[in-house]
């Protein structure tokens, strides 16, 4: 990342990094879509609306793996291959003690997590369902996403696609097997999702206990160094709350959905699998341009990071572009997709909250990417609060004074994603302007 043509670089990085998100998006896409059309409704929202469950326990880990993956990178990137290792075996001495963690704090967090959804009984014993065997087996899922971010921390994303192709195709297989040959319902896509989850964790670990490169795990050297350790959660802490308690935040959000019935909570799962979709390449873009400018901070090349950020927002921009174009247009046909002789007001209900929310997804390509770049720069907690802010407090705070005193109907509530993506974008923007010189002046 520290020599060659940016552009070339950030795409042959980010190109894996989306191809591999697409299919790891598939899990419960997949998921969604089989229940959708061989379950029931009832079903199809149920297993369509537990993403910010999930991701509200699961989000913390995933924010710790970016931290984990800045420090790899910098001092992958000033060529310190002993600091290299004990970042990598901390990491993972880590990894195993999260997997305990998350297994019991999901499972018992459950009956929590249900009232406060609120959703409709004939809903929520499907909830119940999914969520405990997902919980179980969630060990695979940080597993695997942990071996992937110690591989992308050095330039390698392409094998961590490779695996999740693998498995995203056994998932699909599995899903189909247990719902509609063995009639299993909402279990079974659960069971699919977890046994396809392991098996890409397996292929992870077999490289790194395998591997050549420096990143390459030994057993016997698995423990924390504390001082490492202390540099991992420095930099993912702030981004592991950030993504957690954001994502409990979105909990809530889907409470004030939940409100109006099955079928604008069945709009609303479409609509939040397509926007899903649309943060894939600003997501990816987002990983790439976090490994660019780490390595390049900590070669010591500082105007090639910034002209890194600047064509990665570019490239973000462009892609999401063409994918809202293409939504815009076929909506109806998107929101029938997933659920089989869905009805006109669950069609009319997704469409809409598609094309609303579209036209404002450019502002996430902003606080995205230069969120990636100001924790890249080692001021994590700046892009925590600033998320925090938008996502969490002011999200919120428009939600109730919204839906109490102005107008509480489906478009209000819908629109306060947009609301808080617009804030972030503006507050990102500002941030990398200030923190970015001097943070490269610091390094």
């Amino acid at each position: 990342m520290t020599a060659g043509n940016v552009f070339n670089l950030l795409l042959g990085f980010a190109l894996p990094l989306l191809l591999g998100n697409i299919f790891q998006q598939l899990y419960n896409t997949v998921d969604t879509w089989v229940v959708g059309n061989f379950v029931g409704k009832q079903s199809f929202s149920a297993v369509g609306t537990l993403s910010s469950v999930t991701n509200a326990i699961i989000g913390f880990f995933m924010g710790f793996s970016t931290g984990a993956g800045v420090v790899i990178s910098r001092y992958f990137g000033s060529h310190e291959p002993e600091k290299v290792e004990k970042a990598v075996h901390t990491f993972v001495a880590l990894t195993i003690i999260f997997c305990i963690v998350m297994t019991a704090l999901g499972i018992l967090s459950i009956p929590l997590m249900i009232r406060i959804l609120n959703s409709p009984e004939e809903v929520a014993v499907h909830q119940r369902i999914y969520l405990t065997i997902y919980f179980a087996g969630v060990s695979g899922l940080l597993v695997y996403n942990a071996g992937a971010a110690i591989l992308r921390a050095i330039g390698n994303s392409v094998y961590p696609f490779i695996f999740l192709v693998v498995t995203t195709v056994l998932n699909i297989g599995l899903d189909l097997l247990f719902v509609i040959v063995f009639k299993m319902g909402t279990a079974g896509v659960a069971y699919a999702t977890i046994l396809a989850q392991f098996i890409s964790a397996a292929l992870v670990v077999f490289m790194l206990l395998t591997t050549d490169s420096v990143v390459r795990v030994r057993l016997n050297r698995i423990r924390v160094d504390w001082t490492m350790m202390g540099q991992i959660f420095s930099i993912g802490f702030p981004s592991a709350l950030q993504l957690s308690i954001t994502a409990f935040s979105n909990v809530f959000v889907q409470r004030y959905i939940n409100f109006f019935g099955t079928d604008v909570m069945g709009g609303w799962t479409a609509n939040s699998k397509v926007d899903q979709l649309f943060f894939l390449p600003i997501n990816s873009l987002a990983l790439a341009v976090t490994t660019f400018v780490s390595q390049n901070l900590g070669a010591g090349h500082i105007s090639r990071a910034r002209r890194g950020s600047t064509i990665c927002l570019l490239m973000a921009l462009v892609s999401t572009g063409v994918m809202v174009l293409v939504v815009w247009v076929f909506a109806p046909a998107i929101v029938d997709f997933f659920v089989e002789d869905s009805e006109e007001r669950v069609i009319y209900y997704g469409s809409m909250f598609l094309r609303m929310n579209g036209v404002f997804i450019f502002a996430a390509c902003v606080n995205q990417i230069y969120a990636g770049v100001v924790r890249a720069a080692g001021r994590s907690e700046l892009a925590m609060f600033y998320m925090l802010f938008s996502f969490v407090a002011f999200r919120q705070i428009y939600l109730f004074v919204m839906t109490r005193f102005i107008s509480n109907t489906p478009q209000s509530v819908g629109i306060s994603y947009p609301v808080g993506w617009i804030m972030c974008a503006i507050l990102m923007f500002a941030t990398y302007l200030v923190v970015f010189p001097k943070a490269s002046e610091e390094t």
